[in-house]
């Protein structure tokens, strides 16, 4: 058995393409391993025995050089909840009996900690039928919030997208003399890292967002409306990062909409921003607006991160190694050494240790009254955004990979 077969889950971002071609080089200059093959959406891909010869398809360099810089994933996605194999073992014994088929040696599965969740299913279940598969998790999530690791693949792709809107939304509410506040909701369910990188976007001219709040603090409705109102008294303009999934102090999510969950039992979010542009228009009787990044920020490749790319091309090239030696039911993982110079090192942690578990935004990057970010949140983040990649235009427009095969 010395094929490998890769799949991806979950949303996408800027970087799981990287992740994905660092895995299919890995692969094709290791001795351990003569083939690879690429599961179209997902885990589903295996059920239903839809892939790719990825072997044949990436042979050039060019290509595999565009696939990094392709946005989103090249292999499709899925949101798949495997069941508790005491429970079902049906999808675990087809799983397993195309792994025999295909000889399959390793299984790299791309996503977040849903897609982790997965990836420690399966481990556990090849332990129980002493299967030799080896089963490793590639990071990947704009939310940052998988444990162990420093940071994960998509992160800071997405924060620099998030900076550099909150930059450019500023300059445009600057131009009107009168009075505005404007809320900017970005995703974040549990987690606020993202939303704390717009804190990046200040700098000699401009304060803005002139506040920050996130899920890890506590949202008080009327401590919210004091603070704009003395804002307001100072400046023009006054702009607000809000995290999607901001809650009260009962835990109660501050949402315009019906609450609904998915497969894996998450609440669905939107409408903080919306509840909020109402609340002030309600109270305070200025001119609001409020704006919904959505999925503009998960994978916008024409402003990518070149550190977050190459980072994740790093990551699945480990994840092979650690394949390789013969390691399994492990999530790569990167350590950060220093951040002047900013130095990394990759790892491995037991995905154990990881799925289904949520990494907050510390407090001591939280200031006291929970209304921004502190130093150490920037210091934090700034390393991740810096560097621009190369891309490919043609008669203006960004040239990505094809992704007709998910037709």
């Amino acid at each position: 058995m010395k094929n490998c077969i890769v799949a991806q889950s979950g949303g996408p971002t800027a970087a799981i393409n990287a992740s994905l071609a660092g895995v299919i080089q890995g692969v094709l200059h290791h001795q351990e391993y003569d083939h690879i093959y690429g599961s179209i959406n997902g885990i589903i891909g295996i059920l239903e025995e839809r892939f790719l010869d990825l072997t044949e398809r990436f042979q050039a360099k060019e290509t595999l050089e565009q696939l990094k810089v392709s946005p989103a994933m090249y292999l499709g996605s899925c949101r798949y909840k495997l069941p508790n194999p005491k429970e079902d073992i049906t999808a675990f014994e087809k799983i397993f009996k195309f792994f025999e088929k295909m000889e399959i040696a390793a299984f790299f599965y791309i996503g977040g900690n849903d897609s982790m969740d997965t990836v420690d299913k399966l481990s556990a279940y090849a332990a129980e039928i002493q299967s030799n598969v080896r089963i490793i998790g590639i990071p990947k999530t704009i939310d940052n919030d998988l444990c162990i690791t420093d940071h994960t693949p998509g992160f800071g792709s997405a924060a620099k997208y998030v900076a550099s809107s909150l930059l450019e939304i500023y300059h445009d509410t600057v131009i009107y003399y009168v009075k505005s506040v404007t809320i900017v909701e970005i995703m974040g369910r549990d987690a606020g890292w993202l939303t704390a990188a717009s804190a990046l976007a200040r700098n000699e001219y401009s304060v803005a967002p002139h506040f920050i709040y996130l899920p890890e603090a506590a949202f008080d409705t009327e401590v919210f409306l004091k603070d704009v109102r003395n804002l307001l008294e100072k400046y023009n303009n006054v702009i607000i990062a809000v995290s999607e999934g901001i809650r009260d102090k009962n835990g109660n999510y501050i949402s315009a909409s019906r609450k609904t969950t998915d497969n894996f039992g998450h609440s669905q979010l939107s409408g903080a921003g919306k509840t909020l542009e109402y609340l002030i228009q309600d109270r305070l009787n200025v001119k609001v607006r409020s704006i919904e990044l959505n999925v503009l920020q998960r994978c916008s490749s024409h402003i990518a991160s070149r550190t977050d790319l190459e980072e994740s091309f790093c990551q699945g090239q480990h994840g092979v190694t650690l394949a390789a030696e013969g390691k399994t039911g492990l999530m790569v993982t990167i350590k950060r050494e220093s951040n002047e110079p900013y130095q990394v090192s990759y790892g491995a942690s037991p995905v154990c240790e990881i799925a289904n578990k949520v990494k907050s935004v510390p407090p001591e990057f939280i200031t006291p009254q929970g209304n921004d970010v502190t130093p150490e949140m920037i210091s934090y983040l700034k390393p991740l955004i810096q560097g621009e990649p190369e891309i490919t235009f043609s008669q203006g427009i960004p040239c990505y990979l094809p992704v007709s095969h998910l037709l």
